[in-house]
């Protein structure tokens, strides 16, 4: 039975081979024109710094060096129930090097669009045994980020030998660029 986060909790994953699914929906309110989410995963080492430029996981570069983390594409819409966007992650592949990833989400042109995290409800992070389908985790955003255009829902991280989640969050309005220049 999967477990129901709040922010700044933290839980183990216990899987070597996970998923980590996205999902979110567009309020009433909105600006009219189309949303475009996009996930991004920071692969960072012990300084909490990016690997390598290829170490950043988004829409232009959906795998990692080593394979261990691939994201399934852009999402254009959010339509639909369920995850709107998924990464696959196999912590037996993944480099050494590797001691923390960084979940962060982002509405894509979001100034141009003047959209912003407000306009978005029923988000959430959920990670899942990738064999087996069950749901180890779950993070549901209940704020209301009224003027940040990115935010960071969560981040795995090995410590002792261990991978575990934390639900963090934490949004900002720089968007992605923030985010880039803060792991680079």
């Amino acid at each position: 039975m999967a477990i129901n986060l709040q922010k700044g909790q933290r839980e183990n994953i216990n899987a070597p081979k996970f998923t980590v699914g996205l999902g979110w929906d567009i309020n009433n309110t909105s600006t009219g024109g189309a949303f475009d989410l996009d996930a991004s995963l920071f692969l960072l080492g012990d300084n909490k710094r990016l690997v390598s430029d290829s170490h950043f996981i988004f829409y232009n570069n959906l795998e990692s060096p080593d394979k261990a983390v691939i994201h399934s594409g852009d999402n254009l819409t959010g339509d639909g129930d369920g995850d709107d966007e998924q990464i696959k992650i196999d912590l037996t592949k993944i480099d050494a090097a590797i001691k923390e990833i960084s979940v962060v989400v982002t509405i894509h042109d979001a100034e141009t669009r003047r959209q912003n995290f407000g306009q978005v409800r029923n988000s959430f992070i959920r990670i899942f045994n990738t064999e087996t389908n069950e749901e180890i985790l779950k993070y549901e955003l209940d704020e209301d980020f009224s003027i940040e255009t990115a935010v960071e829902f969560g981040r795995i991280y090995n410590r002792n030998g261990e991978w575990k989640f934390e639900a963090v969050g934490s949004g900002q309005r720089d968007g992605l660029e923030k985010f880039v220049s803060m792991y680079q």
